[in-house]
């Protein structure tokens, strides 16, 4: 199946923690990098997801935020942070195309121009990755 989702993230289950209508599921990256998705139970079911369950975690690339600075970023409920360095960015009239490398995988970010201008963002700059839980899908083989 080809998909439109530039970010898919090759992974393994660490563990699934079921709710009454909504699951956590932790994936440990190829990179070592953890994440987390906020999925239904449903899907959770339907996918048979345990620990040691192959996976990638699929992210478009508008729910991908940077922040600046590559160090550690505070006080924000989001719970994937994944630092990395930009590799290229392509900017148009009011949008911007940003790849980021992080361990072990590369990200793109649609952020507006006018954040990508703010934060200087640039090859080599260092950022940090932000994506909400509930912004990422799991997919299995």
């Amino acid at each position: 199946m080809s998909l439109s989702i530039r970010n898919q993230l090759p992974g393994t289950v660490t563990a699934v923690t079921p709710g009454e209508a909504m699951a956590t599921v932790g994936v440990r990256l190829t990179g070592g990098q953890d994440l987390t998705a906020a999925i239904t139970r449903d899907a959770a079911d339907d996918l048979r997801l345990t620990a040691g369950t192959a996976v990638r975690a699929l992210v478009k690339s508008t729910e991908v935020s940077l922040a600046a600075g590559g160090a550690s970023v505070e006080g924000l409920s989001i719970r994937n942070r994944l630092p990395g360095t930009v590799t290229a960015v392509t900017t148009g009239d009011a949008m911007a195309s940003v790849r980021v490398a992080v361990e072990g995988a590369e990200l793109t970010a649609a952020i507006t121009r006018e954040a990508a201008d703010e934060l200087g963002l640039g090859v080599g700059v260092p950022v940090v990755a932000l994506v909400k839980s509930t912004e990422v899908s799991l997919a299995t083989s």
